[in-house]
């Protein structure tokens, strides 16, 4: 399998920071998030794109605003980290490569992460951050929840937590190589933990851990978006790369969400490390799942 070398260089950032853990096995969760704010790294700067920093329903948040955007759509995103690392600052660059991909504005949170603040605060921050952009003034139909690893999972979750609230769904959901099985039990974390070069079985336990705060059962269906009924749920895009060892949690979601009768897309891209799309303006892989998003939002 051929990959380009700019997207060889997400493999590499990630085995530098497994080889950093593997070295120091006491880093601080203040030590993680120093090096996991190098998620930035990867993607270059997207042309034409403006920031602003905010507080939407009392969170803070990023906004990306390209150029020409239709500002009367908004993606509400959620960043990657395993709930604990991770900013709206690391992800500022991606997050403005979907928006522009998309043709909308992105209101990028940052979230309540743990442990600090445990299960259910970032949910909680999202829903808060919905409730805003109502408020606001957008129509729920023109909002779309998007998120990465642990943020893939709470843009599918905050859905369900709007739906249980008796709140109007977003027009559509992407999930970049979603974390949803808290309690771990995916076969790719053992079939491809020779190809992921950074998320492994111990990472996750750790991070479930801090998220769930020893109070709540990895099943319960907030914190575990695959333990739900999916009928009525907007359309669904799920991509992760194929060597990643969280594979069959986008493949669960897919079958789980397609079994319910969602308009679900899933898209596995060979040999592609975990949230691939991070390298968005550097590799041709990244830029050209860009614009399969795109084109399947076009077509809703």
């Amino acid at each position: 399998m051929i990959i380009s070398k700019e997207a060889d260089k997400l493999r590499s950032l990630y085995q530098s920071w497994t080889d950093q853990m593997v070295e120091n096995p006491n880093l601080t969760i203040l030590n993680l998030r120093s090096m996991f704010d190098e998620w930035g790294q990867p993607a270059l700067e997207p042309e034409n794109v403006t920031y602003k920093s905010d507080h939407v329903g009392g969170v803070e948040a990023i906004w990306a605003l390209p150029a020409g955007a239709d500002t009367k759509r908004v993606i509400l995103y959620t960043h990657g980290g395993g709930f604990c690392v991770g900013s709206a600052d690391s992800h500022r660059k991606m997050v403005g490569h979907l928006a522009k991909a998309l043709g909308a504005t992105a209101c990028n949170l940052h979230y309540r992460r743990a442990p600090e603040h445990p299960f259910p605060a970032q949910i909680e921050d999202a829903v808060a951050a919905y409730k805003a952009l109502l408020a606001k003034g957008f129509d729920a139909k023109n909002i779309l929840t998007a998120g990465d690893s642990a943020g893939g999972n709470l843009a599918v979750a905050s859905v369900l937590k709007f739906r249980e609230l008796g709140l109007s769904l977003p027009g559509a959901v992407i999930a970049y190589s979603p974390w949803l099985d808290m309690a771990l039990r995916g076969k790719t974390l053992e079939t491809n933990a020779g190809t992921d070069a950074l998320v492994s079985r111990a990472i996750l336990e750790g991070m479930a851990g801090m998220f769930l705060g020893g109070a709540t059962d990895p099943l319960n269906p907030l914190a575990n978006p695959l333990e739900n009924d999916f009928t009525g749920f907007p359309p669904l895009y799920i991509t992760c790369g194929s060597a990643e060892t969280l594979q069959s949690d986008s493949e669960a979601l897919y079958a789980k969400a397609k079994a319910a009768g969602v308009k679900t897309t899933l898209s596995v891209v060979p040999g592609m490390q975990h949230v691939f799309p991070s390298l968005a303006g550097r590799a041709p892989e990244a830029d050209q799942e860009l614009a399969r998003i795109a084109a399947w939002y076009r077509a809703l």
